[in-house]
């Protein structure tokens, strides 16, 4: 699933492309990515302008003259300005100069109109990248008895992180996941908050990480999976000291890890 740094990605490549332009028309083709009418959908964005493209922890806020269009890309969506369309197709947004394509293989993802930001949206945490240190350690003293992996995967206590870069961030910091987050020491957590802002930022840079189905601007692929030290790398060898990387889950996702250099 794209996580921060891919859906940041996508904003900073479309945003340029869309602002100030108008929709002219609309079609979807998916009751799972389009929950409501498509034609009262259709309507309510025709003939708007759209004013800013911005990112809401995993969300891309599309701001109109009245109310916002929220995407969220699920698994496979990709959000393209002058796609291609094919069978995969679930929206497409007519503009006056050229179109927004929305293509979702497996249809996790989610399109809709909202006059503000939806209630479930509006009550997530503070985004990860931007959360300041002292507030992300009063959160974490707030979260007793909680397993630091899944509580930074919890979208109501940070918004924006996603698997991979919750493994990277306590690889950097040296923290196991199965740690006490609101027993962690001072020195720890504030080692904890600048791993996870340098490496959302690193991927960021990057464009992100295509480890499957990601993709941005017209099919262009992500470069971070190269830099990856933990995710994905089970059995291998830990770039700092050797020892296998290991994997568990916790929370029902997969969480990578190095026994040596990350200590609870």
């Amino acid at each position: 699933m794209p996580e921060l740094p891919e859906v940041e990605t996508v904003v900073r490549t479309i945003a340029p492309k869309l602002t100030g332009r108008h929709i002219v028309r609309a079609q979807f083709s998916s009751n799972h990515v389009v929950r409501e009418s498509f034609a009262r959908l259709a309507k309510r964005v025709a003939g708007q302008r759209i004013g800013a493209v911005t990112r809401h922890g995993k969300f891309i806020v599309i701001a109109l003259e009245r109310g916002n269009l929220l995407v969220h890309l699920g698994m496979t969506g990709r959000l393209i300005v002058n796609g291609e369309t094919g069978p995969y197709t679930r929206a497409v947004f007519e503009l006056d100069e050229g179109e927004l394509v929305y293509n979702d293989p497996r249809q996790f993802g989610r399109i809709e109109w909202s006059e503000g930001l939806p209630e479930r949206v509006a009550r997530l945490g503070p985004d990860a990248l931007t959360v300041s240190e002292d507030e992300f350690l009063a959160r974490l003293r707030k979260r007793r008895h909680a397993l630091v992996k899944p509580l930074l995967l919890n979208q109501a206590f940070l918004r924006g992180l996603g698997n991979i870069y919750a493994d990277e961030a306590l690889f950097a910091a040296g923290i196991h996941p199965r740690a006490d987050a609101a027993r962690l020491s001072k020195a720890r957590a504030r080692r904890l908050h600048g791993a996870m802002v340098e490496v959302l930022q690193a991927a960021i840079a990057s464009k992100g990480s295509s480890i499957s189905d990601y993709v941005y601007d017209e099919g262009r692929r992500g470069g971070y999976q190269i830099h990856l030290l933990a995710y994905g790398r089970t059995g291998e060898p830990c770039e700092r000291c050797g020892t296998a990387i290991r994997r568990i889950v916790l929370g029902g996702r997969g969480t990578h890890y190095c026994p040596k250099c990350q200590r609870r």
